[in-house]
């Protein structure tokens, strides 16, 4: 197993109506060359935990940070008008807090990151720095 250290949140960047999946992010991504989809993780509007790239594999979703780091994406990020927002549901938030105290208990995380820290996105539309210190994480 790689050493993990670091949980690197993000959206995929779709309308609240869009369909997306687990396996249409991985179509998209496989489109781009990528062998699979780049994150560990998608959690569904419902709250549902997808697995995506399995854990002892290198992710690909953020350059520079993929080696030792986990990606989990929220299906959302874009409002009906096109704007990116934080369009999480009640179920998404409690969901990626439970999954991240988990991964926490798991892996030796150091830092928890929006992938906007590392790159000019708005991904994952909402503040990761304020959630971290709300959820006392």
């Amino acid at each position: 197993m790689r050493k993990i250290t670091e949980i690197i949140l993000h959206c995929t960047a779709t309308r609240p109506n869009d369909h997306c999946t687990v396996e249409s992010i991985r179509r998209y991504h496989r489109s781009l060359g990528w062998r699979d989809i780049g994150y560990h993780y998608v959690i569904y509007q419902d709250g549902g935990v997808l697995p995506g790239r399995p854990l002892e594999e290198v992710g690909a979703h953020c350059p520079g940070h993929n080696a030792n780091s986990i990606g989990i994406a929220y299906v959302g990020g874009i409002d009906a008008d096109g704007h990116p927002s934080d369009t999480r549901t009640e179920a998404q938030r409690l969901v990626l807090l439970q999954l991240v105290k988990d991964l926490m208990e798991e892996h030796p995380i150091i830092s928890i990151h929006g992938h906007n820290e590392y790159a000019n996105r708005a991904c994952p539309c909402f503040d990761v720095r304020q959630w971290l210190s709300e959820n006392n994480l």
